[in-house]
């Protein structure tokens, strides 16, 4: 309705725009004055129109009411100069932050009047807010489930020299993120670098928990779980990597775009410096455009062009059937961008055995919204994960599901040696979360051992590998029930819910295919034949996939994902493969461009992850 008011307004007042020129001269009682504010009037409210139905304009923009004011991102269409800047400034906003990993920048309080005239500014590429975000939240047999003790002993690889990018709620220098030299006594940490782009505070260290817990999984050496008196070890993939802390989350776990943004950029320039080969995004938040407008996708599509393997979290919506969508299409940003690799999260049955793994049923599932693209990529563990516990942080004292007790993993000996303990007592070092924020530090601890032992990889030949080497032998379905509401989720081991399969570094480390430079792993788009009621994989004549026969369709996500061919295309949706019982309501969403997230509170996530499923 407020649309339809404001269009009658400029039909209104163009005419009288008109009758005003054409009768000016002959005006009485009205002065000239009046006559050019009311023209001036016309001309802004059709601008205003005109902007407001703009593609340049972010589809929450496009409603913000005059009077109002915004934090937005401005992308340019080259790089945000002094005078493209001052345009935005001189409009009443206040400069954030320069953001050139995106060609733009971060601004606070624009008034929503000056939407309409940047909009129309041909130096201007697309706005959008400054959109908040947040972390995506048995470690036992992590390493073991993915094959990560045969890169140690066999290969003898630890990631010494490869510097991993962690933009979270920061990273805490715990003992076990420490190197140490048994034959000098001599030690220092491996966050080799920390820096904050939370507004308001140079504080690098992590309030909330999760970063340094993703830091763990990644790089944790075990210190602290190591010696004959501790039954099992808690280690990360790549127990010597070197940690570069960027933080971009505040004590809550949330952030904004811009702070994320600005933490990539921070990455990128220091890429050379600390040899930084492998970002981690354990964050992540609701899709609202195409990824070619999105500017938190072009930040890490940036990164990705610049050398640096970017791994992100799918999220944790898998459970979202507020749609009537059984939890497709929920991936979230920027793991809906086709260059990263998109990380889903499996649950270890507390065994080394992978055999007896299933998927986590929160774990967000394909396509992404609006463009359709084939996600997650992999899956890793990502349930019930122990990592590292950050002193004084905010998780353990929400959630006491996360604590972990000293008996789980010390043995009673241990009480005279280092200190006395009952069976109630807490661990000091650890904690446990769960999520696809889990999972996603799993394989980038992988890709540091590959580059590590191969330090020529392209981030599209890493990823390229843990695609085709992972594990795709699947049950049909697996089912979960959810101890508090009694609620059954039964997930189908489709290409939207596993990608291309589990995640194996022994296979990803022995695999020596590469992606020739005139290509790339972009993920595919799905693509929906109405007339067929099938759904094909499709990628444009740059991108690896189906170039040959080592990169195959079939080869990447398996026979047991594809209903079969029609004429050269891969059809992955049809009546020959299980999808579960999703509405036709559903698929239409699925295949339209309405957002599927729904209402679901956030809080009810942070339980998710924190509690984990059995």
């Amino acid at each position: 309705m407020q649309r339809l008011r404001l269009g009658h307004l400029i039909r209104y007042f163009s005419r009288a725009e008109g009758r005003i020129r054409a009768d000016a001269s002959s005006l009485e009682g009205r002065t000239r004055d009046a006559c050019k504010a009311v023209i001036t009037l016309c001309l802004f409210l059709l601008a205003a129109a005109q902007a407001f139905a703009h593609p340049k304009l972010s589809p929450e923009l496009r409603h913000t009411k005059p009077g109002n004011r915004v934090d937005v991102i401005v992308q340019f269409k080259s790089n945000p100069t002094e005078r493209r800047i001052a345009k935005v400034t001189g409009k009443g906003a206040a400069l954030k932050q320069k953001l050139s990993a995106v060609n733009g920048a971060a601004f606070t309080s624009l008034p929503a009047e000056a939407l309409a005239q940047l909009a129309q500014d041909p130096e201007v590429a697309y706005i959008s807010p400054d959109r908040p975000l947040q972390g995506t939240s048995n470690f036992d047999y992590t390493p073991e489930s993915v094959n990560a003790p045969w890169a140690w002993q066999q290969l003898q690889l630890d990631g010494t020299g490869i510097g991993v990018a962690v933009v979270d709620s920061g990273v805490y220098p715990v003992g076990d993120l420490y190197w140490y030299n048994a034959a000098t006594g001599a030690y220092g940490s491996r966050v080799v670098y920390s820096q904050s782009f939370v507004p308001g505070t140079t504080d690098t260290s992590d309030y909330y928990g999760h970063g340094t817990h993703v830091a763990g999984i990644i790089a944790g050496a075990g210190w602290f779980s190591s010696g004959n008196h501790f039954s099992h070890t808690f280690e990360g993939i790549a127990p010597n990597a070197k940690i570069i802390n960027l933080r971009a989350l505040n004590q809550n776990g949330a952030g904004t775009d811009s702070s994320v943004i600005a933490a990539i950029n921070a990455a990128i320039k220091l890429r050379s410096k600390y040899n930084i080969r492998v970002m981690n995004l354990s964050l992540g938040r609701q899709v609202y455009e195409s990824y070619t407008l999105d500017p938190l996708c072009q930040a890490v599509e940036a990164a990705w062009k610049a050398g640096i393997v970017v791994v992100v979290a799918a999220g944790n919506q898998g459970r979202n059937d507020s749609a009537g969508t059984n939890g497709y299409g929920t991936v979230a940003s920027p793991g809906n961008d086709p260059y990263v690799i998109t990380v889903g999260a499996m649950k270890t049955a507390n065994t080394p055995d992978r055999g007896d793994d299933t998927v986590a049923s929160y774990s967000s599932k394909g396509p992404t919204a609006f463009d359709h693209v084939v996600k997650p990529d992999i899956v890793a563990p990502g349930n019930r994960v122990i990592s590292l516990l950050s002193p004084h942080s905010q998780l353990p004292q929400q959630y006491s599901a996360t604590d972990v007790l000293m008996t789980e993993y010390a043995d009673s000996s241990i009480q005279q040696l280092v200190m006395n303990y009952t069976s109630t007592d807490l661990s000091p070092a650890y904690l446990r979360l769960s999520g696809t924020s889990m999972a996603t530090p799993v394989v980038s601890g992988a890709a540091a051992l590959m580059i590590q032992a191969d330090p020529t990889l392209t981030p599209d030949t890493v990823k390229a590998r843990l695609m085709k080497s992972a594990t795709k032998s699947f049950p049909i379905d697996s089912t979960t029930t959810d101890p508090t509401t009694g609620q059954t989720f039964i997930d189908y081991y489709d290409i939207f819910t596993v990608g291309a399969g589990y995640l194996d570094i022994q296979g990803a480390l022995t695999d020596l295919d590469t992606v020739p430079p005139e290509l790339n792993a972009e993920s595919p788009t799905a693509v929906y034949d109405s007339t067929t009621g099938n759904v094909y994989l499709s990628s444009n004549s740059s991108v690896l996939w189906d170039s040959s026969v080592i990169w195959g369709n079939s080869v990447i996500w398996g026979n047991t994902v594809l209903a079969g061919t029609v004429g050269s295309q891969s059809v992955i949706w049809g009546a020959s493969v299980i999808w579960g019982n999703s509405t036709q309501a559903g698929f239409s969403v699925i295949w339209g461009s309405s957002v599927i997230w729904g209402n679901s509170t956030q809080s009810g996530v942070l339980n998710t992850l924190s509690a984990g499923e059995k």
